[in-house]
């Protein structure tokens, strides 16, 4: 055999068992387990460092709204055990300190590449596998394709006629820069009120002249009551009882039942532990209903919503939540006529709940002025500023609050092409389609982690995120062992499930107004709900099911 020969017979650099599109933590614990399992694996993300969602919110107050303690990786004890969260709901540096600490403790840089956007993905059918592209025109043969990209990754940006006129600095709170922004002594608008606006507006206002926020739809929020997590006891015997775990024990004591606490997570709706009130809203009187409710927005978070068992069925106890949080913003909210303009009328979780510090206390302040543009929409953005309501309101800087393409915006950004040259964005021109959460018809060795089908942003990411890997290892473990060249999601599987997905949202509080869980903020997309509502052990116990029966209602391909 020639030189010549041999080299092209050698196995190319860029010919790798599976790539995987994401470095944050689908990404990374991806990798880990992948290449623990001798799968030759290569991870690609368009940042300059892991992290994911969390290497570009860095907007001021950015925190996770789950707790620290439980949003971590479970899958390593002695990781569980090392690593010390100073924060009950932690920040985002803090927590993209935890990324890079996983990074390099499981040695994951060394096959990972920055700064490299996956622009398409092609499945070659004869050979069973796929190709992919990079932005600056390299090719990345790979048996499987993993999408790791995350649910809220590509932000959004509606459309105001004259907004490249503006003269001052424009930010996103999805893709904040990563030098600190002083707004001291300066005019700021903010439009929108979902979650990073409302992490992000008290600290704002504490900083600039004036602020401006600009209001569509008003939001829900609890109080998270963050402190700092310290080794003194810091909850009664009482709260501990009504609570279980999560009523502020200390980090040993937690830490000494992790495994436990990881139990009781994974059997509860949102991968959550904690002790929900199995009673209904409509089996007990006003008082009593206010009492337990008092109760859960003292504890804060998003367990709020587990005060009762019937607030995600019935309108009707739905209602009594709701309306309990609409008379605590008419409590905290000196003005009354602010106030009303901040209450929402919908139905509680519908839309994300939020978690905050101070966000209606805010309003309060002499430099705050909540602009509403529910009824009439912003007229055009100008070199000065905003133009609404008949008038120029004056500023200096600009933040699009405006949230993510969620779900499926990342996924759509790629040409991804199945069989036939079937592309992704034809197939979900009607709404995403697939198996679980994780296949797609038409689309063989091509796996989605916590994608659209999936509980995913119902839950505790961290524990979905989990879920999600281990499923697809063990299935490309099963391949290898089997020799079987390809796997592909059946048509059949695929219209059960989504008709599944859609069935157990039709009644559901979170399907009952438009959020972006339904893509309602996105303009022309289709409005479908996305996540799967029936909960994380429902979904395991099936996911459980396909793997035992061989893969059912996937086709393997020999």
């Amino acid at each position: 055999m020639s030189s010549t020969q041999h080299t092209n017979n050698k196995r190319d650099p860029s010919d790798y068992d599976v790539l995987i599109v994401g470095a944050g933590f689908s990404g990374l614990y991806l990798l880990h387990r992948l290449r623990g399992s001798g799968f030759r694996v290569r991870v690609v993300d368009r940042a300059s460092d892991v992290g994911g969602t969390w290497y570009w919110n860095r907007y001021p107050g950015a925190r996770c709204d789950v707790e620290s303690m439980q949003y971590a990786y479970s899958f390593c004890p002695e990781l569980e055990q090392e690593w010390v969260w100073t924060e009950k709901y932690a920040t985002q540096p803090e927590i993209l300190r935890y990324a890079h600490h996983v990074a390099e403790r499981f040695d994951l840089r060394r096959d990972i590449e920055l700064n490299t956007t996956i622009t398409s993905a092609v499945f070659d059918e004869s050979k069973h596998r796929w190709l992919a592209e990079t932005s600056d025109g390299r090719a990345i043969s790979v048996g499987f394709c993993i999408m790791a990209t995350g649910c809220l990754s590509t932000t959004n940006t509606p459309k105001f006629e004259g907004q490249e006129s503006f003269a001052g600095p424009v930010y996103h709170t999805g893709e904040w820069p990563h030098k600190a922004v002083d707004f001291t002594g300066q005019k700021v608008g903010v439009i929108g009120t979902g979650s990073s606006a409302i992490q992000a507006i008290p600290l704002i206002a504490e900083q600039a002249e004036h602020l401006y926020v600009f209001q569509r739809t008003p939001h829900y929020t609890v109080p998270a009551w963050n402190r700092m997590l310290e080794s003194d006891p810091a909850s009664s015997e009482s709260g501990r009882k009504a609570y279980g775990y999560d009523a502020d024990l200390t980090i040993e004591e937690i830490k000494a039942d992790y495994a436990g606490l990881r139990k009781r997570a994974r059997k509860m709706f949102n991968a959550l532990a904690f002790i929900p009130n199995r009673n209904s809203a409509l089996e007990v009187d006003a008082f009593e209903r206010q009492v337990e409710y008092e109760e859960f927005w003292q504890r804060g978070g998003v367990v709020f919503l587990g005060a009762y068992t019937d607030l995600a069925k019935s309108l009707e106890a739905n209602e009594t939540a709701a309306e309990f949080v609409r008379q605590k913003i008419r409590q905290i909210v000196k003005d009354p006529v602010v106030a009303e303009t901040l209450v929402p009328t919908y139905t509680i979780g519908c839309k994300r709940l939020a978690v905050d510090t101070n966000y209606y206390e805010t309003y309060n302040r002499s430099n705050v002025t909540l602009v509403d543009v529910g009824q009439s929409p912003i007229q055009r953005i100008t070199q000065q500023g905003i133009y609404a309501l008949d008038q120029e309101f004056n500023l200096d800087s600009l933040i699009m609050a405006t949230g993510f393409d969620a779900m499926t915006g990342t996924l759509l950004k790629i040409d991804i092409r199945g069989r036939d040259g079937l592309t992704l964005k034809e197939k979900w021109a009607e709404g995403p389609k697939g198996y679980l959460g994780l296949g797609i018809s038409g689309f063989p060795n091509f796996f989605m982690i916590t994608g659209p089908g999936s509980p995913s942003v119902l839950t505790n990411m961290m524990q979905s995120i989990e879920q999600h890997v281990d499923w697809v290892v063990a299935c490309l473990e099963y391949l290898r062992t089997h020799n079987i060249a390809a796997i592909e999601a059946t048509q059949s599987a695929e219209d059960d499930w989504v008709a599944h997905n859609d069935a157990m949202a039709d009644d559901h509080m979170r399907n009952s107004c438009s959020s972006w869980y339904v893509g309602g903020n996105i303009e022309g997309k289709p409005r479908v709900f996305m996540p799967y509502v029936g909960g994380f052990p429902l979904y395991v116990e099936k996911c459980d099911e396909v793997a035992a029966q061989d893969y059912l209602g996937f086709t393997l391909t020999p």
